[in-house]
Formats: structure tokens, sequence, C-alpha cells
């Protein structure tokens, strides 16, 4: 019978289940330092208390299965499947089912993935842990940022907004389950970020990770973003270029567009980071149209 636990229960998991993939996952694992392996445990163990172990490499294997798909259509046709919220609305952020395994798998990736593991790493090396003040993020989804701030530093409040109630529960149920002294300094809003009635208050941190490309106006979501910024905030957002995945809408062909739209909101960018696709170059990933991520520390 296994004993293992945490990230290593779920490795071995998903090797069993997908061996093909065996290699890619535990070459990751490896990668992973001491103290990311131990958030990890955490945050896995959280999820598998009361779900299952199935569950999480379940979740995990619907976003693997989903990427691939969609970058199929994207190198047959040189475009994201859908282009507009409402195609994917429905059966993505207000499918509660489908959104949980979403979250859950799109966490894992976080800790399996080296290019999600090394925007993580930006945002912890980035992250202002002696600023005071408010946090606001923007679409919480799995937690993991809003964890990291609120594990961490001297922030006092701490707001999540996301349109999807499914992502709010499961940002609600992590910090209770792993941070549950830390509860009653978050709020969390379900809401549309550009609709009137979200709230207006202004932040000393804000971030935006992995958004812009699931709207159709990121100007917009970038402009409202810079005015609940404080004067003097510290702002991180990601965005991926060329990277289809199932609810992408919005295609970023260069970093040049993205940091266009940036300090056309008003931004300036402080710090950045690009990530190429697994095992290639920068130059390489741009020529072959591969998935590149990238993050901003910016100031308003």
């Amino acid at each position: 019978m296994n004993t293992e636990k945490g990230l290593t229960a779920l490795v071995a998991a998903v090797s069993e289940r997908r061996p093909p993939h065996a290699q890619f996952i535990q070459d990751a694992f490896r990668f992973l330092e001491p103290g990311e392996r131990a958030e990890a445990d955490a945050y896995i163990s959280h999820i598998a208390a009361d779900r299952s172990l199935e569950f999480l490499a379940e979740s995990y294997e619907t976003i693997l299965d989903d990427t691939v798909k969609a970058q199929f259509f994207f190198m047959r046709e040189g475009r994201y499947q859908f282009s507009r919220f409402e195609e994917v609305a429905d059966s993505v952020y207000f499918n509660n089912e489908y959104m949980q395994r979403y979250m859950v798998g799109l966490a894992v990736t976080n800790y399996l993935w080296p290019n999600h593991v090394q925007i993580h790493r930006f945002f912890t090396e980035t992250f202002p842990y002696d600023k005071q003040g408010s946090y606001l993020e923007v679409g919480p989804g799995h937690g993991l940022f809003l964890l990291q701030a609120m594990r961490k530093s001297r922030l006092s409040e701490f707001v999540g907004l996301d349109i999807s109630a499914a992502s709010l529960a499961l940002t609600d149920e992590a910090v209770r389950a792993i941070l549950p002294q830390a509860r009653d300094r978050l709020r969390l809003i379900q809401a549309d970020f550009l609709a009137e009635s979200a709230d207006d208050s202004k932040h000393d941190v804000v971030v935006m990770g992995e958004v812009l490309e699931h709207v159709e106006q990121p100007k917009a979501f970038l402009t409202r973003l810079r005015s609940r910024a404080a004067d003097g905030a510290h702002v991180f957002v990601t965005t991926c270029i060329n990277a289809p995945a199932i609810d992408h809408i919005t295609l970023f062909s260069n970093e040049a567009e993205v940091e266009k739209l940036i300090t056309q909101s008003g931004f300036s960018i402080q710090r950045q980071l690009a990530v190429p696709y697994f095992g290639k170059t920068l130059q390489q990933s741009v020529a072959a149209r591969l998935p590149i991520n990238v993050a901003y520390v910016l100031t308003p």
C-alpha cells in the first residue's frame, strides 16, 4: 500500500496513470526547491483531505488534455478556438464542477510545469513583504499567489475578486485550511471586474495573474487595474503568448504587444520575466509560435 503523501503521492499517481508523461513530471518534481515542495504538500494535502488523490490526478489530467487539444487547434488554424467570453463562460467559469477540476489542475501545474514554477518564483522574489496596507487580487483562482502574500507579508487586509463562484470557494477553502488564523483579514467578492458595481477602493499591492488572455478587453482590464492601485503601489501582472487553452480568447503574439498595452494603460514596467517553452530559447519559441509565459512588476 502506498503511504506517500502530498506532491510525491500525486506525481506517483499521475506517472502510473500516464506513463508517457511520467518522465516530464518526475523531472519537474526534482526541479523544485525544498520550500516549494513543502508549499505544494500543504496545498495538495488540503485538497486531498476532502476529495481524493484520484480527484487531484484527474484534475491535472483535465488541464493536460484540454491544453493539448487547444494546442493542436492553434497549430492547425493559427488562432485560438474562441474569441468571445460568452463562448466559454457557461462551459468553464459558470460550470462549478468543471471549474473545480480546472482550478485544482491549474494549481498543480504551478508545481509540475517548470514555466509556471519560474513565474511563481518571480512573484515570490519580487513581492514587497515589508509593505503595509491592503492587497487586491483580480482572479485569485486556486489561491496560490494570495496564500503566499498572506503567509509572509505585513499587509493587513486582503481582497480577492473573481467572476467565478467556484474559484472563490476554492480560494476560501484553501485559506481556511492552510492559514486559518488569517481568514478574518480576507474579503472575497464575486463580480465582473469591469462592472460599475465592483469595489472601487485603492490598494497598496495589486495582483492579476493569468487573466488578460481570458478576456475580450485586456486593455480595459489593465486600465481598471491602474485605477485600483494606490500611489506607489506594487503591481504584479502575468499573461502568456501563443499559449492556447480551452478558455484563452485574447492571443498575444509577442512581448511587445503585451508591453504596449501595459504602458498605454498607465503603468511603468519595473521588472519583467519571459519564460520560453520548456527546452527552447525565447527566439525559438517566438519563431515556432510556442507558448511563452510573461510576468511584470509595475508601478502606476
